[in-house]
């Protein structure tokens, strides 16, 4: 039988402390891992799905004759183009993305705090807020309205672009759309300068999550949670009104 004392974390292998009490039992050592595992049984349920037989008439079994005419899924219709699938994909996850942000204003509403709500999607507390809180105007302290927030959605899409090539060392595609400030100042040499330390301070690249959208003055900032292996980092593109690149950061998440 296993005592307290040989139990280790089930992702790093580090010993786990004692618990204070009776309860549910410890399996991992800290929220990072915690994610880690959570992110694994995800990934495994996708290749189990994945495995799972997948002729057209399987999958079009389930799906409404309205979703087939839509063609929301790119799997019942035959699109015109593959534009099309790609127009109806983003439509979807458009949709997808004002539904979760719905669920969260409900799991707020009743009691739930940001831990909770961070651990259900896999990220952190600081980033759970950045992404999905209410923010505050500093002269007026009254709620920003979600309107305000989101605008110029389609920058994300170049956010997203802009920080693979970075992590692709594709330097000149990075400084491609960069204002004549940031192209004077910010060379190829220090781009990889900044991500090789990056790399060196938190571990491997991973992968990126859902980016969202801020107004900050003149500018519109997109925000691009980058998860690294020892740790979670936020991508900051900034944007001028003309759509340039006027700024570029990596920042841990809750730092700013």
């Amino acid at each position: 039988m296993e005592s307290a004392a040989d139990r280790v974390c089930e992702v790093c292998g580090r010993p786990l402390p004692a618990s204070p009490g009776r309860g549910r039992i410890r399996r991992y050592c800290s929220a990072t891992c915690r994610s880690a595992a959570r992110r694994h049984r995800v990934r495994e349920a996708d290749r189990q799905h994945i495995r799972a037989p997948a002729d057209q008439d399987s999958v079009n079994k389930p799906l409404t004759s309205d979703l087939r005419q839509g063609n929301v899924y790119g799997v019942a219709a035959e699109p015109a183009s593959p534009l099309t699938q790609v127009a109806s994909a983003r439509d979807t996850a458009r949709t997808a993305e004002n539904a979760l942000r719905a669920a969260v204003d409900r799991a707020r509403e009743v009691g739930h705090t940001w831990q909770e709500i961070g651990e259900v999607l896999g990220t952190s507390r600081q980033a759970a807020f950045q992404r999905f809180g209410r923010h505050i105007d500093p002269q007026t302290g009254a709620v920003v309205p979600r309107e305000a927030e989101t605008v110029r959605p389609e920058l994300a899409e170049h956010a997203m672009a802009l920080i693979a090539a970075w992590s692709e060392q594709r330097w000149a595609e990075v400084r491609h759309d960069f204002d004549d400030r940031m192209t004077r100042e910010l060379s190829e040499d220090l781009l990889a300068q900044a991500w090789g330390q990056t790399v060196g301070m938190v571990g491997r690249y991973e992968h990126a999550g859902e980016p969202y959208v801020r107004q900050a003055g003149p500018f519109t900032v997109v925000f691009v949670p980058l998860q690294f292996e020892a740790a979670e980092m936020a991508g900051q593109v900034f944007y001028d009104a003309t759509g340039k690149v006027a700024g570029l950061f990596l920042k841990p998440i809750g730092s700013g």
